[in-house]
């Protein structure tokens, strides 16, 4: 498919809102193993997964399938068990079915349903959707968010807010970090910034906060794969934001000789230098 041809046929805000219905209908089959007693099991790479996360996977698939069934689709279960797309095209599809089940599994509602549409290597349109808190993150040619009932199917009546990143503060820097993955690269780097507040968040509500406007800075040096980044990377751009290697140069999506995983990042609310910092 020509790098161009999923958002010609539905355009960048239709493509955004077709991933929130997605993302709603795979919310309430979370929603419904998350009122359950649960168990959890541990993959290949001794990570958690659900049946919350094969159930949504399996309906985000099926829809995704009939939405833009030429557009090949990167997807966490799947590609666990081994099973990773051709993307020798320009364009293809991120999921992560089930973002944070650490989160999850300890009920504290900080999980989120990733969907994010990659072209030329960049995220040009995505969803981010924490069912349990009812937020919903999008970006097409802007960034939003809303508030959303758990019974949500549409965006109808939803009332969609713009979001963009703010100027960095005078007073120092508020620091998104990973509530289960903080290590001592991070520590020692966020160290070095004028941080005034740090923030503890789940999953990737932590692009959304900086896209947002409630904080600055998020880096993340241990290893995270492009599915766990692509949608919440597309929140950020589309609001103001960007998302850099430790080299300075933008995360880039695709990486098929690296098996889709991500080198150490920052996602910063605006350009770094611009409050005299370097990346």
């Amino acid at each position: 498919m020509p790098s161009s041809d999923a958002r010609i046929v539905y355009g960048h805000d239709e493509l955004a809102r077709c991933f929130a219905e997605i993302a709603f209908e795979a919310g309430r089959a979370i929603m419904a193993v998350y009122a359950a007693p649960m168990t959890a099991s541990l993959k290949a790479d001794r990570t958690p997964v659900t049946e919350a996360d094969t159930q949504a996977e399996a309906i985000i698939l099926t829809r995704l399938a009939h939405l833009l069934p030429c557009v090949p689709v990167l997807s966490e279960e799947a590609a666990s068990c081994g099973q990773y797309p051709d993307v020798s095209g320009a364009t293809f599809l991120a999921v992560d079915p089930l973002d944070g089940t650490k989160e999850f599994i300890s009920r504290n509602g900080e999980f989120t349903i990733n969907i994010a549409l990659i072209d030329s290597g960049m995220p040009v349109a995505g969803v981010v959707y924490a069912p349990a808190l009812g937020l919903l993150f999008g970006a097409d040619r802007h960034s939003w968010r809303c508030v959303v009932a758990p019974t949500a199917t549409k965006l109808d009546d939803a009332v969609l807010e713009p979001i963009k990143t703010r100027p960095y503060p005078a007073h120092g820097l508020t620091a998104m970090v990973s509530r289960s993955h903080l290590d001592a690269e991070t520590s020692a780097f966020l160290a070095e910034l004028p941080i005034a507040e740090r923030r503890d968040t789940g999953s990737s509500l932590k692009f959304c906060r900086i896209a947002a406007g409630e904080a600055d800075v998020y880096p993340r040096f241990n290893p995270t794969m492009e599915w766990d980044t692509a949608a919440g990377h597309s929140i950020l751009l589309a609001a103001g934001g960007s998302v850099l290697t430790r080299d300075g140069v933008p995360l880039r999506y695709g990486k098929t000789r690296a098996g889709f995983k991500n080198p150490g990042f920052i996602a910063w609310g605006k350009e770094p230098q611009l409050a005299g910092i370097h990346s």
